[in-house]
């Protein structure tokens, strides 16, 4: 399938590991001009140098000004974006009783607040050529809701519902707003929900990854490269008619429709 990217512009964020990486790799792959981001600037540069025509930035996204400060620096290097994609770490792990009010604020502060700016920042230039891609790296949390993962949960649903909203306000000015939604996917991230189940339950970290891998239909994790495909399958021309929604990449792992 031809996906009709060649050419365009891409802010990929936290992207220098993980999903970030695998969708900034697969959008490169297709003619995509890249800007890779990630708190280092060396490690940043390191990736795009991996990368056709991608350009590296480094910027800490959930300091004071970090969101305008990447969307000024991604304008400078590639020019108005075409496509946006949403990406960052999570909070710590946690259950919801013990969450407090700093907790809920952090996870909004990481979460949802410079997803927000980032969103407002770059929407106007697509609604005036008539084409964008504004995707979130979210998680089956959304709507699944994972244990002892409360401040997550909190925060990407949040996040998901302020997309879907957007995302009817301009499907008419050939915007398109989509969330993907990972399941267990072989990343760093994983690795840490799992040694920290390992942590809280005492139980041995490969005896927790075989039960993990035991609900997951598919029998095994994701690939990064499986995701990614995915993220730009949803960023491409091909894809116009698909917005507002939240596909899960997650093996057959969530048990619903």
């Amino acid at each position: 399938m031809r996906l009709g990217l060649a050419g365009k512009t891409a802010l990929i964020c936290a992207s220098t590991s993980g999903l970030g990486r695998a969708t900034a790799r697969a959008l490169a792959e297709e003619g995509v001009n890249v800007v890779v981001t990630g708190r280092s600037a060396e490690r940043a540069k390191e990736v795009a140098d991996e990368l056709p025509g991608a350009v590296g930035v480094g910027c800490d996204l959930v300091a004071d000004g970090g969101a305008e400060r990447l969307l000024a620096a991604a304008r400078e290097a590639v020019g108005d974006l075409d496509i946006l994609v949403l990406n960052g770490p999570g909070p710590a792990p946690g259950p919801a009783r013990a969450t407090d009010t700093a907790g809920v604020a952090q996870a909004i502060a990481t979460l949802v607040t410079p997803q927000e700016i980032l969103v407002r920042g770059t929407l106007p230039p697509m609604v005036e050529k008539g084409w964008g891609r504004i995707l979130s790296i979210s998680s089956t949390s959304v709507q699944a809701p994972l244990p002892n993962l409360s401040l997550s949960n909190l925060g990407r649903a949040a996040l998901a519902g302020y997309l879907k909203t957007l995302a009817a306000e301009v499907a008419a000015q050939g915007v398109t707003v989509n969330s993907l939604l990972p399941g267990r996917i072989a990343t760093p991230r994983a690795r840490q929900i799992d040694e920290a189940a390992a942590q809280r339950t005492g139980r041995p970290l490969d005896e927790i990854e075989a039960a993990s891998r035991a609900t997951i239909p598919a029998g095994r994790y994701g690939e990064p490269d499986e995701f990614g495909a995915a993220a730009a399958f949803l960023c491409s021309t091909p894809a116009a008619y698909i917005t507002g929604t939240a596909l899960r990449c997650d093996g057959g792992l969530v048990p619903t429709l």
